[in-house]
């Protein structure tokens, strides 16, 4: 806990009396997509009453990777609430139209939209939806057995960051969303680590941009779609000739994202309810070779590079340009299948990487001033703030909370309350878990759990297709059985 500023005494009891007397039904850790979906359709359950605390200041997603022209890879119908009702009044749509943009919008005909216009939108929706607090960070959760609630304890910060006051939420039901962390390979940590070395992760990308556009030479190490849009990014604002990039990935390839129609079904709630019928064993060996649905490049994006490059070396070939790399070739070097071993500082102040080409089983040292870890995310550790829910918490065979189908920590019987999560679920309920199409489906879940009855009506059926065998009932074919399967199996 920040700071040492202090409600008194007096009030502080009071305060908690009161708010043990009439408890909120819901109470929301995190205020990033997922959580802002659940508080926006949560303002359409009449009598609910929620409350979510973030210890940001305002809403923000994803600031530093706001580049010009970045788009979202899920559709704009993704948005926080359509998916679950749309006729919401924080739709998009809704958004667009208080903005007077809706006309321009429908002729513009975009159904994927700039990040920066979702921030917008979320933004609008944060300021609009009632219950949210942002400034105050959530200390602890805990279980009063003898009032049988949730007692959350958190801080109320500043517009320094500071501690200013302390305060104690009383629920029945706590939904934790407090995102995910940047990822920095344990090989980069000690440069990313140190001050004044330019070692940046991607989700700062923007902050630092000029500085990285100064820098002689910049290496960009990851595949996924961050990294293809920041080396684009960099690619279109150096000099033709003189772009003196490179970017690296483990993986075999620059591979596209797997973006056909039948393929876009492993993020629907059809594959969610297979996903979670597999074993453990099944599950853990499942993800990582699912990896292109989710952390590979679109392939707008990989041919917007492909297409810089090319002007590029028709621009040297023809004699323009400020350097020539050879052959009219420009300054850009893309190798996959290299890993990252070890790194440090070499001469004369730049970097030294020393990396390993995984198929031809050979180590080289490379030369950069420059990096830019486009190497993803991690969840966010809640032990200090559930420590003392943890002797409740029931774990698989790789010590990770079991999730149900309702997207709750499975507790034990002690604990009559619940405590869902968001984004933190992919081991027991695969790639969809941090996918925004996703959001309103599992937000329309959890309300309906907490509440105890079909606010959001939810459909049985999401996907064309049948993802397993298990469970399907004889029958008519085509009809549909009560988890939204066919009834019947063609083999």
């Amino acid at each position: 806990m920040r700071g040492s500023g202090r409600v008194r005494d007096g009030e502080d009891a009071r305060a908690a009396a009161e708010s043990a007397a009439e408890p909120l039904d819901l109470v929301g850790v995190g205020i990033g997509p997922f959580n802002l979906s659940l508080a926006a359709l949560g303002d359409g359950v009449p009598g609910l009453r929620c409350a979510f605390y973030e210890q940001r200041p305002a809403f923000r997603w994803h600031p530093g990777l706001l580049i010009e022209g970045a788009t979202l890879q899920v559709p704009f119908l993704a948005d926080l609430v359509t998916l679950a009702d749309p006729a919401s009044p924080w739709s998009f749509l809704r958004f667009l139209r208080e903005r007077e943009r809706l006309f321009p919008f429908y002729f513009a005909e975009r159904f994927h939209i700039e990040r920066a216009e979702y921030d917008a939108y979320c933004r609008w929706v944060s300021e609009g939806v009632p219950g949210l607090h942002f400034g105050h960070q959530v200390d602890a959760v805990r279980w009063n057995a003898e009032q049988e609630l949730f007692e959350v304890d958190f801080t109320q910060l500043d517009a320094h960051g500071e501690a200013e006051a302390l305060g104690r939420s009383y629920a029945r039901n706590v939904v934790l969303g407090i995102g995910t962390a940047p990822y920095v390979p344990q090989a980069l940590r000690p440069l990313a680590q140190a001050p004044s070395v330019p070692v940046y992760h991607s989700s700062e990308y923007l902050e630092h941009r000029e500085e990285l556009l100064a820098a002689g030479h910049v290496t960009v190490i990851g595949s996924g779609q961050s990294g293809a849009e920041v080396f684009l990014d960099l690619l279109r604002r150096r000099p033709v000739g003189r772009e003196r990039l490179r970017w690296l990935t483990r993986s075999g390839a620059f591979a596209p994202m797997e973006y056909s129609k039948l393929g876009l079904e492993h993020f629907t709630p059809d594959y969610t309810r297979y996903f979670r019928g597999l074993s453990e064993r099944v599950r853990d060996g499942l993800l990582p070779r699912q990896w292109q649905l989710h952390k590979a490049v679109d392939a707008e994006t990989l041919a917007a590079v492909h297409d810089e490059l090319y002007r590029r070396a028709q621009a040297l070939a023809d004699g323009g340009g400020e350097g020539d790399c050879g052959g009219g070739w420009p300054d850009a070097v893309l190798t996959p299948g290299v890993r990252v071993r070890t790194a440090g500082r070499g001469g004369r102040s730049g970097l030294e990487l020393h990396v390993e080409h995984t198929e031809q089983e050979e180590r080289g040292v490379l030369t950069t001033d420059a990096v830019v870890l486009a190497t993803g995310y991690t969840e966010r550790a809640t032990d200090g703030m559930l420590a003392a829910l943890h002797p409740y918490l029931r774990r698989d065979g790789s010590d990770r909370p079991l999730v149900d189908e309702e997207y709750r920590l499975v507790l034990d019987r002690a604990v009559a309350g619940a405590v869902f999560v968001q984004n933190a679920e992919r081991h027991t309920h695969g790639v969809g878990a941090p996918d925004l199409g996703l959001a309103a489906y599992r937000s329309a879940v959890i309300l309906n759990a907490v509440t105890g009855r079909e606010s959001y009506p939810l459909p049985r059926r999401t996907a064309f297709t049948r993802f397993g065998l298990r469970g399907e009932r004889s029958g008519a074919a085509g009809a549909a059985g009560p988890a939204g399967r066919s009834a019947t199996v063609g083999v």
